[in-house]
């Protein structure tokens, strides 16, 4: 058997990333004194290069390389400069409240950079080895970052659910990956596709092995009902940790569905349409109903984040009607447009979070925010765009991807469930103007202004505030390049 060299051109992002993990790990180690702040530097300057390299490397077309491991495509490759995008963000908002704790160390950027690989990994992945290879090393490193502060036992506990739920999902994945195997006979993504479409499949063994795929994606994207590990993680995690599970991630997760149930078992549509749907409609329903209770913001964004990942599941099963795949575009991309929106306000929430937190101080709760208005016209300003925005009030972004979202539902003729997701986000509107009417109604606990953030912090979190605004006013233009990359890349 002759070996063939694969082409290295299309993963010079990952390779490049793999080698400034390592370089940032001997480079922590010998210069300890300066170990901090040169992790942070190269991790960022790493995640910048990435972001070059993934452009310079966009090919417009389809590539298969690795023996057929890897893929490149516009969709992948769209989705790497996001997640760069994101990681880089959540690390410039949580420097600070890191370094408040003591906590701001080398090896927190080392995951950080193993972690984004992993995604890299997942969302390039062709055969199910690299998707299962690239999930892990993503959930290990945040296992490690969630429990990063070793004195809250919190933050411990968090872990340590975490862990053990995020383990029995990965066996979830896995025996579905091993039964999908058993029935078609491969582990690519293509070789699965040709096998159902050709019956050549054990359709009992298939349906099972769907089953547990279904399973272990929900537990990825944090939907109902493997959500258990949503708000406790949320609260108990350091809320730059926080931040990061609620933001990339999400993308990596988007890209498994997509993989998996599109390009792999988009034949078995009719089935995992059912599942997806149950699952939809259950995390809209629990999502909001239980933000409602909620008076730990974080526990309400975790609620609030279920809702909206429910919204994402409604975009991808109302791709194909009845066996026409007519409206697939159109569904998934409005379900690829509603992930990168609410990253962007995930990132702007926890980012005002992290701004009203100092040394000694949570600013955890609803109540923390009172009377913002007056202690921060400007950022009180920033944080109602984006309570705004993921309540669906036009004309924020979150209004339109909601919008969109719907159209496609409404374009499968599911009015029914069109119906109940308009109905619970306008029940879900009231825990987002709830904080809103604390930021301008309510006397402030603490009359003194804000503490003095670093500058990229504000600047970032008005850059971001604005732009959830901006593409609320303008939307079409992230809209077309999500199904964009979708049309270039399925």
């Amino acid at each position: 058997m002759n070996f063939v060299v694969p082409d290295f051109y299309p993963a010079a992002a990952e390779i490049f990333v793999a080698v400034m993990a390592l370089v940032i790990m001997l480079a922590s180690t010998f210069a300890r004194p300066i170990a901090r702040g040169l992790a942070y530097t190269l991790t960022q300057l790493t995640l910048i290069a990435a972001a070059f390299i993934t452009i310079f490397t966009m090919q417009g077309e389809v590539v298969y390389t690795f023996n057929n491991l890897f893929v490149g495509d516009l969709m992948g490759d769209f989705l790497k400069l996001l997640i760069y995008f994101s990681m880089a963000a959540a690390l410039v908002y949580g420097r600070g409240y890191l370094n408040d704790r003591n906590i701001d160390k080398p090896e927190y950027y080392l995951l950080a950079l193993l972690m984004t690989l992993g995604m890299m990994v997942m969302v390039t992945a062709n055969h199910m080895l690299p998707m299962y290879l690239g999930l892990e090393m993503m959930s290990l490193a945040l296992y490690a970052m969630v429990a990063f502060d070793r004195e809250s036992v919190r933050s411990t506990e968090a872990a340590m659910k975490y862990f053990v739920l995020g383990s029995f999902a990965s066996g979830l994945l896995l025996y579905g990956m091993s039964m999908v195997y058993g029935a078609t006979g491969s582990l690519e993504f293509s070789g699965i596709a040709q096998s159902i479409h050709n019956q050549a499949a054990n359709e009992t063994v298939l349906v099972f092995g769907l089953v547990f795929l279904v399973s272990g994606i929900c537990f990825k994207l944090g939907v109902v009902p493997f959500h258990m590990w949503v708000p406790d993680v949320y609260q108990g995690a350091p809320t730059a940790v926080t931040m990061v599970i609620a933001a990339a991630p999400k993308l990596a997760a988007f890209a498994l569905a997509v993989r998996l149930l599109i390009w792999a078992l988009f034949d078995l549509a009719e089935q995992w349409q059912t599942m997806l749907m149950l699952v939809a409609v259950a995390s809209i329903v629990l999502g909001n109903l239980a933000a409602i209770a909620q008076q730990n913001i974080k526990r309400m964004l975790a609620y609030s984040g279920i809702s909206h990942m429910g919204f994402v599941l409604l975009g991808l099963l109302a791709g194909v009607v009845e066996g026409d795949r007519h409206f697939a575009l159109n569904a998934y991309s409005s379900a690829m447009f509603y992930a990168v929106s609410y990253v962007l306000m995930s990132l702007a929430s926890f980012g005002m979070v992290i701004l009203l937190s100092r040394a000694g101080f949570e600013a955890e709760n609803i109540d923390d925010f009172k009377g913002l208005n007056k202690r921060s016209p400007w950022f009180a300003a920033m944080m109602m765009f984006v309570m705004f925005s993921m309540a669906g009030i036009p004309f924020f972004v979150g209004f339109f991807a909601k919008l969109s979202v719907l159209q496609a539902v409404v374009a499968a003729n599911y009015f029914w469930l069109a119906v109940v997701a308009v109905v619970m986000s306008v029940i879900g509107a009231f825990y987002y103007l709830r904080v809103v009417k604390v930021m301008y109604f309510d006397a402030p606990v603490d009359t003194s202004p804000l503490k003095a953030a670093p500058a990229e912090v504000r600047v970032l979190l008005s850059a971001n505030g604005l732009a959830i605004a901006a593409l609320g006013i303008a939307p079409q233009a992230l809209m077309s390049l999500c199904a964009y990359a979708l049309l270039a890349s399925l």
